[in-house]
């Protein structure tokens, strides 16, 4: 039996994240390649702290590699392969983890300066998130680029679900989005403002892109053990990739949209999929993409359990 694993973004953090591996020797590990004590963020909050993006990031691939850890374990000894990985953009990095191409400390500390870097890009109140309801991608991505203009651009950032796609740029960019797009169907748009601390997956995050770029060249990556789906193209890349290849993914994808629904419908309907992170907003996601597929979220209480009835 082979199954996909996939891993969780931004937005699945929660205070007592990880509780159940209180004594585990990564919470040491991740404090260290922080540089604070991430772990008493994450047990204890408080909530203010654990959402800010540069502690939010490190926190969810801490966590996700942590339950990566036993449930591969568990996989070996029912003989089950992992066919594939795949995270929803900071997701990425522990996806990569697992497929050993970082260290747990290697991928902590590189999203804990990703986090920091998106963070400072763009001054507060200049750029912003919308997440758009039930329009087609055409019909979004057309409105993005006829709102955008040489000084303020709007582009799509995450193809979520069929039905929901975010925007993200300067705010006056993706208010004109949404206004083209309620032209074109007779306002029947629903957009939700997000409540995120900047515009993720955008041109505005070119400054943290470049300042990213020498921290990921200081990690050694290695070859893939699993295959992985990127976020930037949607493609499978198999085990022999060049890590290069691999890290100029990581440094595209800053800027870049995360192509969640494009790289779900590459996958068979008799695909079993396990979610490894906090939450199980990943699972509501591919539910919606294609209902056949089997989803199993491990940070539930019988998530485990439910792996071992494979």
């Amino acid at each position: 039996m082979k199954v996909t694993v996939v891993f969780p973004g931004q937005g699945t953090q929660y205070v007592g994240m990880g509780k159940v591996f209180s004594d585990h020797a990564h919470f040491a590990n991740a404090n260290k390649a922080t540089g604070y004590d991430l772990k008493k963020m994450m047990l204890e909050g408080p909530a203010d702290d654990l959402k800010l993006t540069e502690n939010t990031q490190p926190a969810i691939v801490a966590h996700s590699l942590m339950l990566f850890e036993k449930l591969e374990g568990l996989l070996k000894n029912k003989n089950i392969t992992i066919e594939r990985v795949l995270g929803h953009s900071v997701g990425e990095y522990a996806a990569l983890a697992a497929a050993g191409v970082m260290n747990f400390e290697d991928a902590v500390r590189a999203v804990h300066y990703r986090g920091k870097y998106m963070q400072e890009a763009v001054p507060a109140g200049k750029g912003t998130m919308y997440a758009i309801l039930k329009q087609t991608e055409e019909t979004v991505k057309e409105a993005c680029e006829a709102a955008s203009t040489s000084d303020e651009k709007v582009q799509p950032a995450n193809f979520n679900e069929p039905s929901q796609i975010v925007i993200s740029g300067d705010k006056f960019a993706c208010e004109r989005a949404i206004r083209l797009m309620g032209e074109k169907t007779n306002d029947r748009v629903k957009a939700i403002e997000l409540q995120v601390s900047a515009p993720f997956h955008c041109a505005l995050m070119k400054p943290a892109e470049l300042k990213l770029k020498p921290v990921l060249e200081k990690i050694d990556f290695k070859n893939l053990r699993y295959n992985y789906i990127a976020n930037v193209d949607a493609k499978e890349y198999a085990t022999d990739t060049n890590p290069q290849t691999i890290r100029e993914n990581l440094l595209k994808q800053v800027c870049g949209s995360v192509l969640w629904t494009h790289s779900i419908q590459k996958l068979a309907d008799a695909t079993v999929i396990i979610e490894c992170g906090p939450g199980k907003v990943l699972a509501g996601l591919i539910k919606k993409i294609n209902p056949n597929i089997k989803v199993i979220s491990l940070d539930t209480e019988t998530g485990f359990a439910e792996v071992e009835a494979l």
